[in-house]
């Protein structure tokens, strides 16, 4: 099933000041955005959790998270090749390069 572009879920790290924070798997929050109308912060831990065991365990916790939120898209500016394979293998489209205002970020992303 192919979703319309006014469906797509896109996912983007974000520090505090709502900028996309470069690091995708070790952020401390990241926005789920629906076509960008709605806006759900999610405190993830992520920076934490990232050295608390294995890699494939890390993995597996994000991979949980954008399953359970639907994610289409993940919106970083960058991502290392592990998570890329993990991403592809979910069927979730990644664009990367995307830095500044998140809202923007999702917005380029949920329209590309």
């Amino acid at each position: 099933m192919t979703r319309k572009a006014t469906d797509v879920r896109v996912c983007v790290p974000i520090t505090a000041e709502g900028e996309v924070d470069p690091r995708w798997g070790r952020a401390d929050r990241v926005v789920v955005a629906g076509a960008v109308r709605s806006w759900q912060q999610h405190d993830v831990g992520w920076a934490s959790a990232h050295d608390a065991g294995t890699e494939g365990a890390h993995h597996a916790r994000i991979a949980r998270f954008l399953r359970e939120q639907t994610v289409d898209t993940v919106a970083v500016d960058r991502v290392g090749a592990g998570m890329q394979r993990m991403l592809v293998s979910m069927g979730v489209r990644f664009v990367t390069g995307l830095s500044g205002d998140a809202r923007a970020a999702a917005q380029a992303a949920g329209e590309g």
